[in-house]
């Protein structure tokens, strides 16, 4: 397993740390889809008892990271292609409402986060940032809105697709379609027209969802014909 991993064993907030290493390693892809998280490896790694482990994985089922399965435990969720749809319908709608009303406020310095990290996920050449980038790059222009349950919500969507989200633009043109979508976005946020940024952030994620359930279909189609033969 691939884990960043600490020794928190006298730390009160053990389980914090497990639960947001644990999630940073599903949405990279480091800790795959279907494969086990034994709770008495993970409390040695941490040099913590089970208990805060538990809870840890606990709070990563009710965000659907993690499903438990009989005789197996704790396993990486797997998201059908019909749950990675609803995820971006919801996004569609949640995020460019969240954005008009953060545009209505927006600060310079707000705006100049925004441009830093869509000039960073443009040109980082690292592939296991960019999910990070882009979220970096869309909350700082959804922060100001004043909703934190909302930016919670939309939070723990993102972290139940990142990890596919991730490989997609990896494998397809997703990035390059991304660094021109983010700057529309961007520079009519600049010009506080509230109503074109949300039309454009709401084709930017039915866009990436569309492209993602694309290659999805494909490559799990291909996975199923590589299991018949």
């Amino acid at each position: 397993m691939k884990l960043k991993a600490t020794d928190i064993g006298l730390m009160a907030s053990a389980s914090d740390v497990i639960f947001d290493a644990l999630r940073e390693a599903i949405a990279q892809g480091d800790i795959k889809e279907g494969e086990a998280l034994r709770q008495d490896h993970i409390a040695k790694m941490f040099n913590v008892s089970r208990i805060p482990v538990r809870e840890a994985l606990t709070r990563l089922e009710e965000q659907g990271l993690v499903t438990t399965q009989r005789y197996r435990g704790a396993v990486v969720s797997r998201l059908s292609i019909e749950e990675v749809e609803e995820l971006f319908e919801f996004r569609a709608l949640v995020e460019p409402e969240v954005l008009r009303r953060s545009i209505a406020r927006i600060s310079p310095e707000s705006l100049d986060r925004a441009a830093a990290f869509a000039a960073a996920f443009a040109t980082e050449p690292d592939t296991a940032r960019w999910g990070e980038l882009n979220r970096r790059f869309h909350y700082a222009l959804y922060e100001d809105s004043g909703r934190p349950y909302y930016l919670q919500t939309i939070n723990a969507a993102l972290d139940r697709v990142d990890r596919y989200s991730r490989v997609q633009l990896v494998q397809t043109d997703g990035m390059r379609r991304a660094r021109l979508e983010h700057e529309g976005i961007l520079q009519a946020a600049i010009a506080r027209d509230a109503d074109k940024a949300a039309s454009l952030t709401r084709d930017h994620i039915l866009g990436a969802g569309r492209s993602l359930i694309d290659f999805l279909r494909q490559t799990r189609s291909s996975e199923a014909d590589g299991k018949e033969k």
